[in-house]
């Protein structure tokens, strides 16, 4: 299990796109389930949309793409700044219910292919039983320059 420290030490990414708040489960190069707790607090709220607050869709596929950046992760990569998960396509997406306030999401991505330097996944999210959305996404890992 990961907390918040140790995703952030893992992601480069930091709020208010930081879209992970706890991992529940990783298995390095395979799989991993995760958490992003949705609260109207979180900035897109205020425009998407006044009076009836719906979390976009980009932003569900980012909560997913974000927990494969993960799972994708070289363990002797982490925190060094080095390199960085970025997403390189979309497939298949599918949203089935709206994501609200207070809801929980439960992001669970699998790697479907993986090389060097590159890769597929498929992601679910669901709230509770039901599934939000899903996809698959294409991935590359780079070297950041210095």
């Amino acid at each position: 299990m990961l907390d918040i420290l140790a995703i952030q030490n893992r992601l480069p990414h930091r709020y208010p796109f930081l879209m992970v708040d706890q991992v529940l489960q990783l298995e390095p190069g395979k799989r991993a389930v995760a958490i992003k707790n949705v609260t109207i607090n979180e900035p897109h709220f205020t425009g998407h949309y006044p009076g009836r607050p719906i979390m976009p869709g980009v932003l569900i596929l980012e909560s997913l793409a974000q927990v494969g950046g993960l799972v994708v992760m070289d363990p002797q990569e982490h925190g060094t700044g080095k390199k960085v998960p970025l997403l390189a396509g979309v497939d298949k997406a599918r949203f089935r219910r709206p994501v609200v306030p207070g809801d929980q999401l439960r992001l669970e991505v699998e790697i479907l292919q993986l090389r060097r330097s590159t890769g597929k996944c498929q992601g679910v999210a669901y709230v509770g039983d039901e599934k939000a959305a899903e996809a698959e996404f294409m991935f590359m890992i780079a070297a950041l320059e210095e």
